[in-house]
């Protein structure tokens, strides 16, 4: 799979239509709070489910539909943004703010992953990952799909330079090792949906250390 600045169009349809995994729908609303332009496709895949939704034949609402719907105008408005709960990090981008988020573990040198707790889906979790200036985290490839969101600073491969925003697609035939190159700590979101592997021989021996 090639890497990619944005998420595909296919994965932006799925996006829109409901069907991608909650970690995944994390990191591409990430992804879109950040680069708002990139929301034509999910746009596209909004307007086709409305058209289908028109085109629907109407089933009948249960008798108490009515009276559930006006109960709800007697309700209290929300007050704004709801609670950042304990926990959480309300500097991060909307999307992640209201999740709890786990310690910081040790990865390596200079980096570090912390658990966003709550959009699991079988294997797949999400992550932050905070890289140092200069660092890089250990070359590796994937067990399944990893979608990579920069939120802060930038690293590089060997396809280019990823800055705040830009979405990476990698799955088990991409092998590669982040390095940062801006002069502030790199901070990312990712989806995960297995281990990464470690190839070689010292890959084999660092493994039970970097697990994710």
């Amino acid at each position: 799979m090639s890497l990619r600045r944005q998420p595909s169009e296919e994965r932006l349809l799925a996006y829109a239509a409901g069907t991608l995994s909650v970690p995944e729908s994390v990191v591409v609303a990430t992804h879109l709070a950040l680069r708002p332009q990139t929301r034509a496709w999910t746009d596209l895949g909004e307007a086709i489910g409305g058209a289908i939704l028109e085109e629907a034949e109407p089933i009948a609402l249960d008798g108490q539909a009515l009276d559930a719907t006006l109960a709800l105008l007697d309700a209290p408005a929300s007050s704004g943004e709801p609670a950042v709960p304990k926990g959480a990090d309300a500097s991060l981008p909307a999307p992640l703010r209201h999740f709890p988020l786990g310690p910081w573990r040790w990865l390596g040198p200079g980096v570090h992953v912390r658990d966003v707790l709550g959009p699991r889906d079988g294997d797949c979790r999400v992550i932050l990952l905070r890289i140092a200036p200069g660092q890089c985290a250990p070359r590796h490839t994937h067990g399944g799909v990893e979608l990579t969101c920069v939120i802060n600073g930038a690293y590089a491969t060997e396809d280019g330079v990823f800055s705040p925003g830009d979405f990476e697609e990698a799955d088990p035939s991409v092998t590669h090792q982040p390095r940062v190159v801006s002069a502030e700590p790199c901070l990312c979101v990712a989806a995960l949906d297995g281990q990464i592997r470690l190839p070689g021989k010292l890959g084999r021996l660092l493994a039970p250390f970097v697990r994710l």
